[in-house]
């Protein structure tokens, strides 16, 4: 089987330098209908959020997608320094004040407190549209990294699918060989109930005719054992295929759980019935496994 199946849940990140910054670009992905993206932008990052969308729309067709972004503007040396703008305006405001009224004069570290006078190095060297391209390419490699990871379930989930798929088939074949399905138990069971409709008086013979014909339908599950075959070669041949799948696996899930549900109302024998339940059971399993897969 080919490992290009993709499971919908994963996670993924990516980070780059920005001068002294450091951007970071994480991705978690679960299970959805479709294709359904969430943001969460950091600070002054929002006019990014469009571009992101459609990198991601681009590179997934489904899954529940969460893209976290934030930009850490802390200096790593923690180097700072004065701005001469900010400074003059503070201080002209100090003289201003005294020359009004009596006030002690200002200390240095309280003028420095003041908002806008110290600023990061990094901060002021920070620049919006150089930005752009580096966290493109940071988006692009946490992107490859959740495929990578995707990938990765998607395999382990394959593996599984061929398991229950086997369980199926081995199913199917125990309700093909049942006795209850031989000439002789159909007859049989025929003979019996033609003897209990004899019972009742005034029974026309197309009456018997039409019972015998009803019975013997009933206890033929031949097509649902033929559709069955098909359609787990069919949900084979998808596990051996590349691209999304899970929608088509879905569908068969659900075509195998109708023929199933046949199969046990046309039982003429209880070790029957019970082997189209257990056909029941891990139809279930499988599809519920089936949900995972992109």
């Amino acid at each position: 089987m080919s490992a290009q199946i993709a499971s919908m849940t994963g996670y993924a990140r990516a980070e780059a330098g920005f001068g002294a910054a450091r951007l970071r670009v994480e991705l978690k992905s679960v299970n959805g209908r479709g294709l359904d993206i969430r943001t969460r932008m950091g600070s002054g990052l929002d006019r990014f959020d469009i571009p992101l969308r459609q990198l991601l729309s681009q590179s997934l067709s489904r899954g529940s997608i969460t893209a976290s972004v934030t930009f850490d503007r802390e200096a790593r040396s923690g180097a700072v320094s004065v701005d001469p703008a900010a400074l003059e305006v503070v201080l002209s405001a100090i003289e201003s004040i005294g020359s009004r009224i009596d006030v002690r004069r200002s200390s240095a570290d309280g003028i420095l407190a003041l908002p806008g006078v110290l600023v990061l190095d990094e901060a002021r060297e920070f620049d919006e549209e150089g930005l752009e391209p580096v966290l493109m390419a940071a988006l692009r490699e946490a992107i490859s990294n959740l495929q990578i990871s995707r990938l990765d379930e998607g395999a382990r989930i394959s593996g599984i699918l061929v398991r229950q798929l086997d369980t199926i088939a081995e199913l199917v074949e125990r309700a093909d060989a049942h006795p209850s399905r031989t000439r002789e138990a159909i007859s049989s069971r025929l003979s019996q109930q033609i003897a209990a409709l004899r019972l009742e008086p005034d029974i026309a013979p197309e009456r018997l005719a039409q019972e015998a014909l009803l019975l013997v339908t009933k206890a033929d599950i031949q097509e649902e054992i033929d559709r069955l075959r098909a359609h787990i070669a069919s949900a084979r041949s998808l596990l051996g295929s590349a691209g999304p799948v899970g929608r088509r696996l879905d569908f068969l899930a659900q075509e195998f759980n109708r023929e199933a549900n046949t199969l046990c109302s046309k039982s003429n024998a209880v070790e029957l019935t019970a082997i189209g339940l257990d056909l029941k059971a891990a139809i279930d399993q499988l599809r519920e496994q089936v949900q995972n897969i992109e």
